[in-house]
This record gives C-alpha cells, sequence and structure tokens, in this order.
C-alpha cells in the first residue's frame, strides 16, 4: 500500500488537464480545507475530489469489490474512507462550498465527463 499515490492519480490528472483546457484555473490540494480537496476553484467556491472505486467503495462498481482476504480489516479500512469522506463533504457544505465527487470508473468517457464537468460548474 506504500506506492499507493494520494496526489497527481493518473484520473486526477485528466480531470486537471480537461478544466484547463475548458478554460478553468483552479487550485490543488488546499490544506486550509477539509479533505484537502484535489481541485479547488476558489472563484466559483467548488471543489473537485477524483475518487478510486475502490479506495472509497464506489456503489455498484466492479473496481470496488472487496478482497475476500483479511475482511475485517477491510471492512474497518474502507468503512473509515466513507465516513470521513461524508463528514468533509459536509462540513465543506457547511462552510459554503459546492462538492463534486468523480470516481475513476468516470474518467473514461471524456465528452460525459466534460459535459458533468460544465453543469457542475455552470450552476
Amino acid at each position: 500500500m506504500s506506492r499507493i499515490r494520494g496526489k497527481n492519480t493518473k484520473p486526477e490528472l485528466i480531470v486537471r488537464s480537461l478544466l484547463h483546457g475548458l478554460g478553468y484555473r483552479f487550485r490543488l490540494h488546499r490544506k486550509d480545507l477539509p479533505g484537502k480537496p484535489d481541485i479547488t476553484l476558489p472563484k466559483y467556491k467548488k471543489v473537485v475530489f477524483v475518487h478510486g472505486c475502490f479506495w472509497h467503495s464506489h456503489q455498484n462498481c466492479p473496481r470496488a469489490k472487496r478482497p475476500t482476504t483479511n475482511t475485517e480489516f477491510w471492512r474497518e479500512k474502507l468503512g473509515k474512507n466513507i465516513r470521513r469522506d461524508q463528514e468533509n463533504s459536509e462540513r465543506l457544505k457547511q462552510k459554503g462550498w459546492d462538492v463534486l465527487v468523480l470516481w475513476s470508473c468516470e474518467i473514461k468517457d471524456l465528452d460525459a465527463l466534460k459535459a458533468k464537468l460544465r453543469q457542475f460548474l455552470e450552476n
């Protein structure tokens, strides 16, 4: 697990490239906000999290299948991730930020992703 990156993952780089191409400017991993959002757009008061399906337990996604060995460890670890994500989203919303969660399985369809980003940022 030491080789699992938390920043600058391939899905995150794709989303950043799309946002930049659409003309949006952003900040990365702001430590002063709950959860250190992957992408922060201060001008719009919006944040984007790019979650890995396995690590953040994306529901109904084949990539989020839990391991069959050491099940108690994984249940506890992934459960903590889910609770932390929910708490961070709530805290951000209380501070007036809009939150978008993108899953790594959504990154494949770039046209749909671009449309989703546009809709989120223009509303």
